[in-house]
This record gives structure tokens, sequence and C-alpha cells, in this order.
């Protein structure tokens, strides 16, 4: 069944994890599968993300299907204690473009308390990455425990950074629980398809009318 709303999809994590970097991977993928994403990327100062997605993806998605907001705030501010700024940038992507079915908002870089309000995501995805060290997901915080998927990224370096992957992994889901886990690296595509299952598989759950 075709969804009865755009679906909206959070990225949020530290600064460095591979937020960008995801949605670059993510976006070809769900074009692949004939999908119509945009993208809002939110950045402090600048519209840097915005312009890096919009280069990165010449050719698989069009320059006005991405959007900068600059929050002048911390990022957690315009995600979820105020998200009126993201809201207003969606309604007006939206209304350029009402075949967008997707929707990803990427947060500015943040701390490991980052959540997105439900105004504005349906789901979201927390990115890790090994560089920060596998003591990362021990430290909790609701962007570890609570997010809808639990993204590590940077497998390939985690040998030259001296962080143990099995550990952080194994520690990751106990923290989390049930809570899915995915190892990525997006340079690569490494583990992007099953980011890309995932939120498929959530937009089929909720979006699909109750018979």
């Amino acid at each position: 069944m075709e969804p009865e709303h755009t679906f909206k999809i959070g990225v949020g994590g530290p600064v460095g994890s591979g937020k960008t970097a995801l949605i670059e991977a993510l976006v070809p993928l769900l074009v692949a599968r004939g999908h119509t994403p945009g993208v809002i990327t939110n950045d402090i100062y600048t519209q840097e993300d915005a312009e890096h997605v919009r280069r990165t993806l010449a050719g698989t998605l069009d320059a006005d299907r991405v959007v900068g907001v600059e929050t002048g705030a911390c990022p957690h501010t315009a995600v979820r204690d105020d998200p009126t700024m993201n809201l207003a940038a969606a309604a007006e992507l939206l209304d350029r473009h009402p075949d967008i079915d997707l929707l990803l908002f990427e947060s500015g870089g943040d701390n490991l308390t980052l959540t997105f309000s439900p105004a504005l995501a349906d789901v979201y995805v927390f990115v890790l990455d090994t560089a920060e060290g596998e003591k990362m997901p021990r430290k909790r915080g609701p962007g570890t425990t609570d997010s809808d998927l639990l993204v590590i990224n940077k497998i390939d370096i985690a040998p030259y950074v001296r962080t143990d992957l099995a550990v952080m992994e194994r520690d990751a889901h106990a923290v989390r629980g049930d809570g899915p886990v995915v190892l990525t690296d997006c340079l690569t595509g490494t583990g992007v398809a099953d980011v890309a299952d995932f939120v498929l598989a959530r937009r089929e759950a909720m979006c699909s009318p109750v018979r």
C-alpha cells in the first residue's frame, strides 16, 4: 500500500561520525528502489552540509530537493526542543516537490543526548563511529540507547584507531536490548543496504493503512 504521508527519518550523532556520508550513501539506494527522497541538513552557521550533499548526489538527486537550515543554536534545539525551523523548511520543500515520499533530516553534530521530536521524525537513526573509541556505546545516552537504529560507522578504520569492533558491537547490543545495530563503512557502501532495509520496513509498517 502507498503511504498516506511523507515518511520522515532523522539522522543524528556526534560531529564527524558520518551522518552526511550515510545520507549520501543511502539516497542512491532509495532512488534505485523507486523512491523520491528529499534531504534537509542542519548546521549552526553555514550551508556546508547541504552544499556537500548537493555536490555528491549531483545526477542522482536534484539540487533543489536538498535544503540547508542554519539553526543558529545547539543542534538538539532545532530537531527536538523547538523544531519549528525544520518543520517550516519541510513544508516549503514538500510544497515544491509533493512527490517526495522519504524526507531525511540530518541534525548538526551533537552529543549522546540527541533525540528527534516525534513532530519532526517518524524514526531516527543515531550514528557513532569507531574513531570515537569502543567505549562509546558504554557511555549510553538517549541517542545510543533509544534511537530506532544505531549505526556504528567507519568500521574500516577500527584497527588503525585501536578500537575492538567486536567489543563495540557487543556493548552496543548490550545497552540497546532488542534495538537494532548496523555496522557500516559509508564510503564503500558496506552495511548501507541494511540501513535502507530498516528504513523501508519501518515505513511500510507505520504508513500502510490499517485494514
